[in-house]
């Protein structure tokens, strides 16, 4: 019973895909058979890539000098790959991007477009993506799977599937005019070193299809400074030294890539110690990466060399200490989170009102009682 009723929903979500002009199989294609990963899906940062669903982005498209060009949409290499209908999402003549309507295809990362990628063309600027040309072909890892009257048998030779590496073709590095790699998560490009996958993909309880039970699946809400943050904070460890006369606090990640990678981010550490119910507030500890030009902060497209860069980088143990002496029965509180906008921009990029970008986001909070 459950077989048949997987496939009268399978064959209902392909009715209605069939009604969608586009390169790319809708996501919708992909529920009834995939419906817990496409639940996760829908509350990644990928689901909400596109300018429309992405305030912080949308806001510095709308600085861009290229904004009223819908053919110089450079940064759609990687936010809206899989959209059909940018022409009616990036109008031009428009200053501001409109608000999205449901009319075609929107969707600006797919399931089918990641799954379609059959290769990564390393280059100097960013990586390229090189898709499959075969329509519903697509690539994964589960070994035993089955063939689907939708995709057929999932093929698993891919290496950039199989490593963990399928992530690099966007998320390794993007230089600007200038040279400037803006944001970068693997410098080197050592495409068989750290595995993406492993930490942003973990497996969590549940089947990969409704046509084939398995325990467990990799989770598809691709954790990261938006969502689903928690999932890293096993990664980043927090501990206390006490000396006579003051306290370190240690902050060691063991991640490959430095703790936030956006120019925009600012990660904040906060610390107080409780003392027979009075509370002593330390100042606040900022780690963050700074672009721009002449020694002044700028836009990515603008900026010409970094001029700060205190963030935590890979596999670094950062300690702070404070000037102060440890008692017993003192309880010290350590918060680790960030910003995803340096609230010294919010302003500028008109992010005021956007409660995302001037948040401040909890990652890790512990506490030590002696």
């Amino acid at each position: 019973m459950k077989y048949i009723l997987s496939l009268l929903l399978f064959f209902s979500s392909v009715t209605y895909a069939n009604n969608v002009v586009g390169k790319y199989a809708p996501n919708k294609e992909c529920q009834a058979c995939h419906t817990q990963i496409y639940n996760e899906f829908n509350g990644s940062m990928h689901a909400n890539s596109t300018p429309q669903k992405d305030p912080i982005h949308a806001s510095v498209w709308n600085m861009h000098p290229k904004n009223l060009k819908f053919e110089q949409y450079s940064c759609g290499k990687c936010h809206t790959p899989a959209a059909d209908n940018l022409d009616q999402m990036l109008r031009k003549g428009k200053k501001a991007l409109p608000q999205a309507s449901n009319a075609t295809h929107q969707e600006g990362i797919s399931c089918a477009y990641c799954h379609r990628i059959e290769s990564i063309k390393l280059a100097k600027k960013s990586n390229i993506n090189i898709m499959s040309e075969t329509p519903k072909k697509y690539f994964g890892t589960l070994e035993d799977g089955m063939d689907s009257p939708y995709h057929g048998t999932i093929k698993t030779e891919n290496k950039h599937i199989k490593n963990g590496n399928v992530c690099v073709g966007c998320h390794s590095h993007k230089k600007n005019k200038h040279g400037l790699n803006v944001c970068s998560t693997n410098l080197d490009n050592e495409m068989d070193g750290a595995n993406c996958v492993s930490c942003h993909m973990p497996k969590v309880k549940g089947s990969v299809t409704a046509f084939k039970d398995t325990k467990e699946h990799a989770f598809h809400g691709f954790p990261g400074s938006h969502f689903n943050s928690d999932m890293l904070s096993q990664y980043v460890n927090i501990s206390m030294l006490r000396e006579i006369k003051s306290f370190k606090v240690n902050i060691d990640n063991q991640s490959s890539h430095a703790m936030l990678l956006h120019p925009l981010r600012l990660a904040m550490l906060k610390v107080q110690v409780t003392r027979a119910g009075k509370v002593t507030q330390f100042k606040d500890q900022y780690f963050k990466r700074v672009i721009g030009t002449d020694g002044k902060p700028a836009m990515p497209w603008a900026a010409k060399t970094e001029i700060t860069n205190t963030m935590i980088k890979a596999n670094e143990k950062r300690t702070i200490e404070y000037d102060f002496a440890i008692q017993k029965g003192d309880t010290v509180d350590v918060t680790l989170g960030w910003f995803l906008v340096n609230p010294k921009a919010v302003m500028k990029l008109n992010l005021t009102s956007e409660k995302v970008a001037t948040k401040f986001n909890e990652f890790k909070k512990q506490s030590f009682n002696f």
